[in-house]
């Protein structure tokens, strides 16, 4: 099995770059796939927002799951491992179409400091949902897309515009999403516990843990130790081991594929701790 796509830069810079417009470092993609179906796990290096014009998207991270479908979006926050199952319109052509716009923290900055919107109080976390776009964001998506036929014609300042007025639609047509995007910005605290329940499966840092969890890493590495008397890293390692040794009992998934799905970066090393831990390397503790 291949290694997770990392998004945004797999899809940007891989062996078949998608289309994408760039703009001081954040991206919009352009997936537009004739295809049945196409399954496999990204992870998210940046916060995104996904919209789907054509076809569906079934996406999974955690025990969460969320079905994407036509002219609906949703937000999802970086370092996360999401598995995606995308499938194409039967009534037109197999179509599987969608737009990927990654959002990071300067540009909601700006978006914030120019805007004359007022900025709610966020009581509480906004929970993930898939929301419907309204006619404006439908008709905004759409003109985009001449911009990837050329790229040329697209000018830097013409393009910040284009994600200002994306934020601008999302403000004044979809509060909770709106909102979503706010804690981007202003993290709260979330419980720990079910940031790395959520997470440690992940080929995440302990300092986008720390984000995650709305603290900083040390005081994210001090509340962790107070609640489970030992160091995330330590922790993290010997859920990923266990939870290997799980999936070598219960499923016929090859050791590559559990390497990868649990966030090891290699197969070498993950033999070779999975074998100090639990005794014996992975394929032998198969037969």
């Amino acid at each position: 099995m291949k290694k997770m796509i990392k998004v945004p830069t797999s899809l940007i810079s891989g062996p078949t770059p998608q289309n994408a417009l760039m703009l001081d470092g954040c991206s919009i993609i352009e997936q537009c796939i004739h295809s049945m179906e196409a399954k496999g796990t990204m992870y998210l290096e940046e916060h995104l927002l996904m919209i789907v014009l054509e076809g569906s998207a079934t996406l999974t991270y955690g025990k969460q799951q969320y079905v994407v479908g036509k002219n609906e979006m949703i937000l999802l926050k970086k370092a996360m491992a999401v598995k995606y199952d995308k499938i194409g319109n039967p009534d037109n052509d197999n179509i599987y179409d969608s737009l990927m716009f990654s959002i990071k923290d300067d540009l909601l900055k700006s978006f914030l400091a120019m805007s004359e919107i007022k900025v709610p109080k966020i009581e509480g976390e906004i929970k993930t949902e898939v929301y419907p776009m309204n006619e404006c964001l439908v008709a905004f998506a759409n003109s985009l897309k001449p911009y990837f036929l050329d790229h040329s014609v697209v000018q830097p300042g013409q393009l910040r515009l284009k994600i200002m007025e994306l934020l601008y639609d999302i403000a004044e047509g979809n509060r909770n999403m709106f909102l979503q995007i706010l804690q981007l910005h202003e993290p709260v605290r979330a419980d720990i516990r079910h940031v790395v329940d959520m997470h440690y499966a992940s080929p995440v840092s302990l300092p986008e843990l720390a984000y995650l969890s709305g603290r900083s890493l040390s005081s994210f590495k001090r509340d962790f130790k107070a609640i489970y008397n030992m160091t995330p890293a330590s922790w993290i390692r010997e859920k990923r081991l266990e939870k290997a040794k799980e999936m070598l009992e219960a499923t016929q998934l090859p050791v590559s594929e559990i390497c990868y799905s649990l966030g090891f970066e290699n197969i070498s090393h993950f033999s070779r701790i999975f074998k100090e831990y639990h005794g014996q390397a992975p394929t032998v503790f198969r037969h």
